[in-house]
């Protein structure tokens, strides 16, 4: 789901963002990416810049922290970012790790779903990580 940049402006000033060149430019990196992203994956997407490795880390956690992109994994320790989804359920669907490769890729809502229940547990499971991890298609 990529984006242009008016449309980054406009979602970090509907979100009472400063709009800079660097939160615009991670904010895009985000929505071009097809799994979820680590700080330095996101480094790598950006390529050369201007920017430092650690404002690039600290657009990521204020876009976090605005509810814009959420921490989808932290397989290994590493927090990995994606998009939050338009229904401002923060990319709450469930995400496969490979235990070769590391990548961190979305599985089908539907999964989680099948675990869905009523009672005291109902909430917990709804804001619970669900994480599968194993190896991937590619390195079966």
């Amino acid at each position: 789901m990529s984006i242009t940049k008016e449309e980054a402006r406009k979602k970090l000033h509907e979100s009472g963002l400063r709009v800079t060149a660097p939160r615009i430019a991670v904010l895009r990196a985000l929505a071009d990416a097809k799994t979820p992203l680590s700080h330095t994956e996101v480094l790598e997407q950006l390529g050369e810049t201007d920017w430092d490795s650690t404002t690039i880390y600290r657009n990521l956690v204020k876009l976090r922290d605005t509810g814009i992109a959420a921490v989808v994994s932290r397989a290994e320790g590493i927090n990995r970012y994606a998009l939050a989804d338009t229904q401002g359920d923060g990319h709450s669907h469930p995400h496969f790790v490979c235990d070769r490769c590391n990548r961190v890729v979305c599985l089908p809502a539907e999964l989680g779903a099948s675990i869905a229940m009523d009672g005291r547990w109902a909430a917990s499971i709804q804001k619970a990580t669900m994480q599968l991890s194993g190896e991937c298609p590619d390195c079966l």
